[in-house]
């Protein structure tokens, strides 16, 4: 996207140029973004990438340094008031009282969006039933396991019904079932128009619920498309091979060089190789009779296009690793800090 052209009017998350410095350290450097009506934006990059940071900015919590800003055709830097009413945030941490019940919690977010004593109750109650929290709406959240929490703190998010919805790490520090389950409520959120921009770094995440995705590193986007178009800027598809014995890693790389289109990739450590192809299955086919005739003893053999993961690695030098594994959920610190988030959305 060109920074110096304007947002369209389907544009309902539009970034241009943005750029938000600390000190000496540069977080966006000239950030372009941009999410269509009903669609989903999957923000990918490594830690300390500019994530959170465009997410904080276009939520109305940062000022930038420079840029054009709007969400919703309104201007966030001039009217955040109006963005927020439109809005709803998710944070990396639960933004949840811990001495509050759930529906206590719920009921407190619809006072500050001042829904009215009894609509602000009446959704509360909805949501704990949509996200599968009413047995434990009148529990104190102390009490919550951690997926509970995060299941609180995206309805948190949803309370106001808002057009526009800003997810940071929704699912980190959650167990695959709990995931699955908040992709779900995701999907459901969308299909019923709801404009949606994602950071992650689950990259089978982003490839289930992102409609296009752009990386970024060092607060710059350095690559964009849909995730079928980055996974074929990597080529087509690729066999994996791993051989039982350590010996025979060098006479399967000479054996697969013949078959491949772009060198043999290998990890003496697992004693896999990894070679690009064209051709498919008929090439695999080939390549186990090659190895049978040899002698070469394989103890896993597969098939596969490129992933996200292999996308992210390419690009950043390095495979996506989680927040959760550098920063607790329970950090007080964090969670107060997101509450603060969510009161400044809400008023």
């Amino acid at each position: 996207m060109d920074p110096s052209t304007t947002a369209r009017s389907d544009e309902v998350i539009y970034a241009a140029g943005l750029v938000k410095t600390y000190g000496e350290v540069t977080a966006l450097a000239g950030l372009d973004l941009s999410v269509p009506q009903g669609g989903v934006l999957g923000l990918l990059g490594p830690n300390g990438a500019g994530k959170t940071t465009a997410v904080r900015i276009l939520t109305t919590l940062l000022p930038p340094d420079s840029g054009e800003v709007r969400v919703a055709g309104i201007d966030v830097v001039t009217n955040p008031e109006e963005v927020r009413k439109r809005i709803g945030l998710s944070g990396q941490y639960a933004a949840v009282d811990e001495h509050l019940t759930g529906f206590e919690n719920l009921d407190m977010i619809g006072r500050l969006y001042r829904l009215g004593r009894h609509p602000a109750r009446a959704r509360a109650r909805e949501l704990l039933d949509r996200f599968r929290l009413d047995e434990a709406a009148d529990r104190p959240v102390k009490t919550y396991s951690g997926g509970m929490r995060r299941r609180l703190d995206l309805a948190g998010a949803l309370v106001a019904k808002p057009t526009v919805l800003f997810l940071d790490e929704p699912t980190t520090g959650l167990d695959p079932r709990g995931r699955a389950d908040m992709w779900e409520v995701i999907r459901e959120l969308v299909a019923q128009g709801t404009t949606l921009l994602l950071t992650t770094q689950y990259m089978e995440e982003a490839d289930y619920l992102a409609d296009e995705i752009v990386v970024i590193d060092h607060g710059t986007c350095i690559a964009n498309g849909t995730p079928d178009q980055l996974k074929e800027q990597l080529g087509g598809e690729r066999i994996e091979v791993v051989v039982e014995h350590a010996t025979d890693i060098d006479p399967a790389r000479q054996l697969l060089v013949d078959y491949s289109v772009d060198g043999v990739r290998v990890d003496e450590k697992s004693r896999s190789l990894t070679v690009p192809i064209s051709g498919g299955a008929s090439v695999l086919m080939n390549v186990l009779r090659a190895f049978d005739t040899k002698g070469i003893s394989l103890s896993d053999v597969g098939l596969r296009r490129p992933t996200l993961d292999d996308v992210f690695l390419t690009l950043t030098g390095h495979a996506a690793e989680p927040e959760a594994a550098n920063a607790s959920p329970d950090s007080e610190e964090a969670d107060e800090e997101s509450t603060r988030d969510l009161e400044e959305v809400s008023r």
